[in-house]
């Protein structure tokens, strides 16, 4: 069922990749549509501020590839927060050896190419979009990792297996920013393609808001648009046309 127009006194969450932007073979591959940080500017001033995104990619890349995006950033699945372009706040206590938890990836990784290793600040991702056969194979290796670093989370993704911190998530995320200046009062509205972002849609649905999900697969959202395309198509009219309320 295609959304109804985005009211206008919503707060508005966006995932990244597959949502906003196509997935790509690589996460460093992935392409931003030209027009997309203007739509984002006027999506800014449409909502007062109540605009974020909420990704498993850290704050740090996504700025890299939205560098003047003025809402808030929520990045590593809800683990780090950056609003108004302010320093990035940890939201969790992890105390985690990083560069160990790479360098045992890379290790247990090293006899199969096909999997693509995204080294994160508060985690790693095992990516298999390469060879899909090695589903479960990735799986266990991700399991083992787990196993060695009490405080992290196995976390499935499109194509992929994170180990992320513990007690984090997208909805809670959601629920941090719905307390915070310029979204507070507000009802949610979220879009997202992946299985991590379910635990948000649910959450804002439960909230009085509505959720999104772009692409295929089965979902909680009680909307749905076929593309990062389409998403865009949804956003831009809202710019040009007149809001509504929930």
């Amino acid at each position: 069922m295609i959304p109804p127009e985005l009211p206008v006194d919503a707060a508005l969450f966006l995932d990244f990749d597959g949502c906003l932007v196509e997935i790509a073979p690589r996460p460093d591959a992935i392409t931003v549509p030209p027009d997309l940080p203007g739509l984002l500017h006027r999506l800014y001033h449409r909502q007062n501020g109540a605009l974020a995104l909420i990704s498993g990619r850290d704050v740090a890349d996504l700025r890299r590839y939205l560098p003047d995006f003025p809402g808030a950033v929520s990045g590593s699945h809800g683990a780090e927060l950056s609003v108004a372009g302010q320093p990035v706040e940890a939201a969790h206590d992890l105390t985690l050896d990083v560069a160990a938890l790479h360098r045992d990836a890379a290790r247990l990784c090293a006899a199969e190419p096909a999997i693509l290793i995204e080294r994160k600040p508060l985690g790693v991702g095992l990516h298999y979009r390469a060879d899909p056969s090695l589903a479960d194979k990735v799986a266990a290796m991700a399991a083992e990792l787990m196993a060695h670093y009490p405080g992290l989370v196995l976390q499935p993704a499109k194509m992929a297996f994170e180990l992320r911190p513990d007690g984090v998530g997208k909805d809670k995320a959601l629920t941090r920013l719905l307390s915070m200046p310029n979204f507070q009062g507000r009802k949610p509205v979220y879009a997202g393609d992946d299985l991590t972002d379910e635990v948000a849609m649910l959450e804002a649905q439960r909230q009085g808001g509505f959720a999104i999900k772009i692409g295929e697969g089965e979902s909680c959202a009680s909307y749905r648009l076929p593309n990062p395309a389409a998403l865009a198509d949804w956003l831009t009219h809202a710019v040009l046309g007149v809001g509504t309320t929930i």
